[in-house]
């Protein structure tokens, strides 16, 4: 009936992460957090604390694994005996929940985790993982942990609700049912704009259309990627709504102030990377799609000593009236009747 745990066979590690923890051991990664984030824990008030160097090893996780909600990683991590190895827990122990770890996020300002992010930099540089001579950006748009439905105006603070049954009022309309007012709004030609409406409970979210043609709230995440190594060099958060050429300038420069960091330091000699060292001139080149390509962003480029590998975007053709169409046509012929006799004249030299 009963069993001893001694016998029982021996949970198996996942060597990717038994690996990544060998990794971290070797470059104390656990001291430096936690002396960076001292700050933030107090020696007798609260409950036990969670330590910072399992905080981060719960973020490190979500990253690897392709989950992007907390709620997802404290499931995942309740899941998994690997990845109780992996943080340094045993079977008894309660792993974080989701309240757990978004209190503790909060409580930490984003410096903290940005000198954790160039720490990780540091070391990949040291392993000759980062090159930085070229650059690759791209966005998405994440959805916002915010309703839609609970926007307000900027101007007089009312809902949605209380915007249209104001709307059919001035049509004549005195107190409309929820049922009216939805065939109401059904008609009516309507946009959301950012300009007049807001998210109480989350300000700096915006509403954007998304790839599947939904509307949400949501921000842009834009990041700047190492195209020699694949190292994430430098991410921002932005607002949903802001387009390409518009955000692309703040991406770029964190990414360029991260590399001339850098610059010039060499791998050591075990390194398990194929770059001997961080480009001593920082970046030179990058690289996007067509939704980056503007020619005031070129031209801010070219000035910056950056070449540029952005894809031009097939343009329309523009409708000329009538009169510019005649101009056009008249110039078209001329500069054909001028290569004509150019060509007839340097054919009788």
């Amino acid at each position: 009936m009963w069993v001893e745990t001694s016998q029982l066979r021996a949970r198996g590690r996942h060597p990717f992460y038994t690996r990544l923890n060998e990794i971290l051991d070797q470059a104390k990664f656990d001291l430096y957090v936690e002396r960076i984030c001292r700050k933030y824990y107090a020696k007798t008030m609260g409950r036990p604390s969670l330590v910072p160097g399992v905080y981060f090893r719960c973020f490190l996780i979500g990253y690897f694994e392709g989950i992007g909600s907390e709620r997802g990683i404290a499931y995942r991590l309740s899941d998994s005996l690997s990845l109780r190895d992996f943080l340094g827990m045993g079977l008894e122990e309660q792993t974080p929940d989701h309240s757990t770890l978004s209190k503790t996020r909060r409580r930490m300002n984003l410096g903290t985790h940005k000198a954790v992010f160039t720490w990780v930099l540091k070391r990949l540089s040291r392993e000759g993982l980062l090159s930085g001579q070229n650059l690759g950006i791209d966005a998405t748009t994440l959805e916002a942990n915010a309703a839609l439905k609970s926007i307000v105006r900027r101007d007089n603070g009312d809902s949605y609700d209380e915007h249209v049954t104001g709307l059919m009022k001035t049509e004549g309309i005195e107190e409309p049912t929820p049922a009216e007012r939805q065939r109401f709004d059904r008609k009516r030609k309507k946009s959301l704009s950012n300009q007049d409406w807001v998210n109480p409970h989350d300000p700096e979210a915006r509403i954007t259309r998304m790839k599947d043609g939904r509307t949400h709230l949501a921000y842009k995440a834009e990041h700047a990627v190492d195209l020699e190594t694949g190292a994430v060099v430098a991410l921002t958060m932005q607002p949903g709504d802001r387009g390409d050429t518009a955000s692309m300038p703040a991406t770029l420069t964190q990414a360029g102030c991260a590399v001339m960091d850098l610059a010039g330091k060499a791998a050591h000699a075990d390194a398990v990377g194929p770059v001997q060292e961080v480009h001593p001139m920082g970046v030179e080149r990058v690289i996007a799609d067509k939704g980056y390509h503007s020619k005031q962003g070129l031209q801010d480029l070219a000035e910056g000593d950056l070449r540029t590998v952005i894809a031009e975007p097939e343009r329309k053709r523009q409708k000329w009236s009538g009169q510019r169409a005649a101009q056009v046509a008249v110039y078209s012929n001329r500069r054909r009747l001028n290569t004509a006799i150019g060509r007839a004249l340097l054919i009788e030299a």
